[in-house]
């Protein structure tokens, strides 16, 4: 039944790091989480911990000779073993009750909150992510589980049904089974809490399979999750590589969904995967996949031009351009086009790159070296296509560092133009009206994000029915989406529109049940 003293939702507020205190905790965060480097991590299955021998390492992409941490890495064997377990522990965890579970979310939440300068450092050495990068990511996680505790409060009751004469009727909500979590690198926090906390606030079992890049920060959310009281054999950390074990979680049997967040490629292998069924298995497995963008800003004609050029530089460059929301396309209307792009040229050359431990820094590294490597591949593409007119060049520091890159005149038929790059590089294209403007924005395969910067209603009002995208926004940056006030998820190859952070999102990990009563 509903929890009466739980208050209304409200987005975490971000701390403020030009206050001293707050920079001096950040700091002590920082040193604190460097004393911990080259810590190994053994695997945890149904309580057991559990060393294979063969390892894992993560390291700080701004100084790649430094190891983050080191992880034991599941077999298929392993993994399997793990999905047993999960489902022989699902009735029992399915039938706690669903105030208990949100009590014990709200609880990792605080602990979350108590540790937060800590998971900000983490995320700093580990995902590369500079000071205010990181703060949104640890309250985003944060956000997550105090929102899906609320609504996990108002959906463990009956709901609302049509009572026939002579009948008591109701409905349901209940958990799936065993659930795949598979998180991104990119935000290896918000979203690896984000499916977790809905996965086991709704009843289900749940087997994390962290990115091999970012796993420590994984291990230290397990930490969390245990310290606030969640059984051991709820759920199950394992890392490892996903063509080792990956496949042997989604085409096991027994389960029963799987969360991913990640590339096209790889969400629609698994999308595939779950689509046959196995011996043995007697449900048709759900996927909720959350997958890429080639995400487009337009700039109208009559745009406030400085607003736009700000929207686009943090949509672009914000995190080094590693956003599935990440702004890749700016579509500029011819008359403004030469203003625009010398503005936005001229704030992009500015901008600082260094290691994301040096809050003077605006942009840190990219995740790994065969992304820098990808990353300058399709740069180089890029000065064929069009014009390049910033950046372009590898930065000369000893980590993954790419420079803010903007290639003007682009072809919407370009590669640039088409293709999810995942880096700091913007493509700008020339449009001819705002008709044309629309039309631009929409040839391409993916729906995730967009942003229109325009001062004439009418065309606000036909990019709110044309724009196809999961996200649009108006007159703001297409990055940044707040739990509660933007539901996260995208159209056509951008995934299942899921959703995230909206009233929907639980339905996705629950099912109904309907029961009517003769009286």
């Amino acid at each position: 039944m509903a929890t009466a003293t739980l208050t209304k939702f409200r987005n975490e507020p971000y701390a403020d790091f030009s206050q001293p205190a707050n920079r001096q905790a950040m700091e002590a965060a920082l040193q604190k989480v460097r004393s911990e480097f080259g810590r190994e991590y053994q695997l945890r299955i149904a309580g057991d911990w559990i060393s294979t021998g063969d390892k894992l390492s993560s390291v700080n992409p701004s100084n790649p000779r430094e190891v983050v941490g080191i992880h034991h890495k599941a077999t298929a064997e392993l993994a399997r073993r793990a999905v047993e377990s999960a489902w022989a522990f699902f009735p029992q965890w399915a039938a706690t009750p669903a105030a208990e579970r949100v009590h014990l979310l709200l609880e990792a939440s605080r602990i979350l909150r108590a540790r937060k300068m800590e998971f900000d450092a983490w995320l700093v050495y580990e995902a590369g992510k500079t000071w205010p990068e990181a703060e949104a990511d640890v309250s985003e996680a944060i956000d997550f589980c105090e929102y899906y505790a609320r609504e996990m409060d108002r959906l463990s009751g009956p709901q609302p049904v049509v009572q026939l004469p002579g009948e008591r009727d109701e409905m349901v909500y209940i958990p799936l089974g065993v659930g795949i979590v598979i998180p991104p690198w990119n935000f290896p926090l918000a979203i690896l809490v984000g499916m977790t906390a809905a996965s086991l606030v709704t009843g289900n079992t749940a087997i994390i399979k962290p990115s091999s890049e970012t796993p420590t920060i994984a291990a230290k959310f397990a930490e969390v999750l245990l310290d606030a009281g969640f059984p051991e054999r709820s759920f199950t950390l394992l890392t490892g590589s996903g063509s080792a074990v990956g496949d042997v979680l989604v085409q096991h049997p027994k389960t029963r969904y799987v969360s991913f967040t990640g590339s096209r490629d790889v969400g629609l292998r698994i999308n595939e995967l779950a689509a046959k069924p196995q011996p043995g298995q007697v449900w048709i497995k759900r996927v909720i996949a959350e997958m890429g963008g080639k995400d487009a800003i337009i700039v109208d004609g009559d745009a406030d031009i400085d607003k736009a050029v700000e929207g686009v530089l943090f949509s672009a460059f914000g995190y080094q351009g590693q956003k599935c929301s990440a702004c890749s396309r700016a579509i500029v209307d011819a008359k403004v086009y030469d203003q625009f792009l010398d503005k936005l040229t001229a704030r992009a050359k500015v901008l600082k790159v260094g290691p994301s431990d040096d809050p003077g820094n605006y942009m840190g590294p990219v995740i790994s070296e065969g992304a820098r490597r990808n990353i300058l591949q399709y740069i180089e593409t890029g000065k064929k296509e069009g014009r390049l007119v910033a950046g372009g060049e590898p930065a000369s520091e000893a980590g993954y560092f790419v420079p803010p890159t903007i290639i003007a005149d682009v072809e919407a038929k370009a590669r640039i133009f088409q293709e999810e790059i995942f880096g700091p590089v913007l493509a700008v294209t020339k449009a001819r009206d705002f008709e044309h403007a629309l039309d631009l924005a929409n040839d391409s395969q993916y729906g995730l994000t967009g942003a229109v910067f325009s001062n004439n209603p009418e065309h606000l009002r036909q990019a709110k029915e044309r724009f196809h995208v999961g996200n649009l926004y108006l007159n703001r940056k297409c990055t940044g989406a707040m739990v509660g006030a933007h539901p996260f998820g995208g159209f056509n190859m951008s995934g299942t529109d899921s959703k995230a952070g909206g009233p929907d999102y639980l339905l996705l990990f629950l099912q109904a049940k309907s029961v009517a009563a003769k009286v």
